[in-house]
């Protein structure tokens, strides 16, 4: 067997071990779950209950309907601050120096922190489609279509979990971090068909979220994945963007990371 060989099933083990050793954050901070269960779910009943009834959506019965793969998308592109935080708060306590001191292989600290999060994405979705279910919301596809629909998100969220790898890497704080990731990637998301018909937007911002931001790409993907929705080119640009984004971002994370471990 070649070096190469012996080292993929390390890494494999090193990533699982480190992915491990994140999910166990939630154990000893409980409080996270606000972040990224609670929150979600305060965004579903307010959008539904508070704003719903103000905001036209033509081709949908039910806000509802055209709210919970809008809010689901943007709630698992928001995943990875939990890398970012994460990788912040590493790189100020030393544990990065530490981690390069152990007979782990290097890339595994960045493949742990993005494996926890599709752990946690999924979990998440979970929460989500059973709120939705609850407060009227159904799926008018088959289970293929369910199925694929989530597995897009799950890959859209693991492409945004090396977005914030980098951001985590590159700010000087776990708070700094955040600010970042929010000031970002926030106003994409509401600049979207996420939560209203770009229809309705000013001209300017109507051409941006209906023909560039690929939150709309995603959302209107799994709009038709899951509702049955024209799907058009959607659902093979979602696979692009998220394959893009992690092409991009995936290299940069880790040349980051490198020049980090190496001072």
């Amino acid at each position: 067997m070649n070096p190469t060989e012996r080292a993929i099933p390390t890494v494999i083990a090193d990533s699982m071990i480190l992915a491990r050793r994140n999910l166990l954050r939630f154990r000893r901070a409980p409080e996270l779950v606000i972040g990224f269960l609670i929150q979600p779910i305060m965004f579903i009943l307010l959008f539904v209950y508070v704003l719903g009834g103000a905001i036209q959506t033509p081709g949908f019965d039910d806000y509802v309907d055209f709210l919970i793969p809008g809010i689901i998308v943007q709630t698992i592109s928001f995943g990875g601050f939990l890398t970012a935080i994460g990788l912040a708060e590493d790189m100020q306590k030393g544990l990065i120096d530490r981690f390069r001191s152990l007979p782990i292989a290097r890339s595994a600290v960045l493949s742990g922190r993005t494996l926890a999060d599709i752990v946690t994405n999924v979990v998440t979705i979970a929460v989500m489609v059973t709120v939705g279910l609850i407060i009227g919301f159904s799926f008018r596809t088959g289970p293929l279509e369910v199925v694929g629909g989530i597995g897009l998100l799950l890959l859209f969220g693991y492409a945004f979990s090396w977005v914030f790898a980098l951001m985590g890497l590159s700010a000087s704080s776990a708070e700094a971090a955040q600010q970042i990731g929010f000031i970002a990637i926030f106003p994409l998301t509401f600049a979207s068909s996420a939560f209203v018909p770009p229809d309705s937007m000013p001209a300017i911002l109507e051409t941006f979220a209906a023909d560039i931001n690929p939150f709309t790409t995603v959302v209107d993907a799994l709009r038709a994945l899951w509702l049955g929705t024209p799907a058009g080119n959607d659902i093979w640009a979602a696979i692009v963007w998220s394959l893009g984004l992690i092409a991009v971002f995936a290299p940069l994370a880790t040349r980051s990371y490198r020049r980090a471990v190496t001072g």
